[in-house]
């Protein structure tokens, strides 16, 4: 997953501090590379960074590159790795990676990028290796996640992944507790109030289902996925539907075969067509047979985002 929401949080929260800041971005590999050319670090004037580009061999690198940027106020593209000026920083993997060190001192520009990416839309940004000019660009057709011409440099960003749970028992929260503590989002609908208080501060939104009828609480966008952990499917069947109505790019349900095809059968019962019905994931995981909560929730995020990388992923 690439969640930059983090990256560009930090840009706004130092501008907002009236201080300046450098965003400084992957444009290429060479060879292998812990993290995939798109991937951005952020540093502001005070030293202090966010996010990665390997295990700890180049970041203090970056940052001390970085507070120089921000003295000259001028872009610049470094390699660190082989190849590289710097003799003394090499990567154990034996590869390279170019960055793009782009100096941010307008604060309107650092709340416009903060807003694009917080609001879950594709974006393109737009970069110059010989300016400071940053633009952000409605996303068109794209081979790769990174594409330059010249000094101009594009890079294509979709949202991260996001899980709206429906359900009640113990499985919820430890898919919550999991996936947070990836980094994914959750969203959790529950008939059951003592999930929704376990849940209510780590999930960015807990709402307890009064009726088992479709809500507009559930309303996923093409980058979440939707997983039903309901053991009363009393509660799941038109839920369901609304779910595989959606642009959710992945429906999943716990229990066996057995009981999915049950499912299948009220499913179609209520108007669910034969092509939606396809579209659900089940028995949910990659894990099979999982019973307790715990391997029940790793299971499922190891499926989801593998689906999500799937559907989404850039050629690198």
């Amino acid at each position: 997953m690439n969640n930059i929401l983090p990256i560009f949080h930090f840009l706004h929260a130092k501008a907002e501090a009236n201080q300046k800041t450098v965003l400084i971005t992957l444009i290429a590999v060479t060879g292998a590379s812990t993290r995939n050319p798109g991937a951005h670090m952020a540093v502001a004037e005070d030293g202090s960074s966010i996010g990665s580009f390997s295990g700890g061999c180049v970041e203090a690198a970056v940052v001390a590159e970085a507070l120089d940027v921000i003295k000259s106020g001028r872009p610049r593209e470094i390699r660190f790795g082989a190849g590289s000026p710097y003799l003394d920083i090499r990567l154990p993997c034996g590869g390279s990676i170019d960055l793009l060190f782009t100096p941010i001192a307008d604060r309107a520009l650092a709340a416009d990028l903060h807003d694009r990416v917080k609001r879950r839309s594709p974006l393109t940004i737009m970069l110059d290796s010989e300016t400071v000019d940053i633009r952000c660009a409605e996303p068109s057709a794209r081979r790769s996640a990174v594409e330059r011409t010249g000094s101009q440099i594009s890079v294509h960003h979709i949202p991260p992944a996001m899980l709206n749970i429906l359900g009640h028992g113990p499985s919820v929260e430890s898919l919550v507790r999991l996936s947070t503590s990836y980094g994914i989002d959750c969203a959790v609908l529950s008939p059951d109030p003592a999930v929704i208080a376990a849940v209510r501060d780590s999930a960015i939104a807990a709402n307890l289902l009064k009726t088992p009828q479709a809500t507009a609480l559930l309303d996923p966008d093409p980058w979440t996925a939707c997983i039903f952990y309901f053991h009363d499917h009393d509660w799941e069947s038109a839920l369901m539907k609304q779910a595989l109505a959606s642009s959710a790019f992945y429906v999943g349900a716990m229990g066996s075969r057995k009981t999915h095809a049950q499912r299948q059968k009220y499913l179609a019962e209520i108007g669910v067509s034969a092509g939606a019905l396809a579209r659900m994931v089940a028995p949910i995981g990659l894990i099979p047979s999982t019973r307790d909560p715990a391997t029940l929730a790793l299971s499922t995020l190891a499926e989801v985002v593998e689906s999500y990388h799937q559907h989404f992923g850039f050629k690198t």
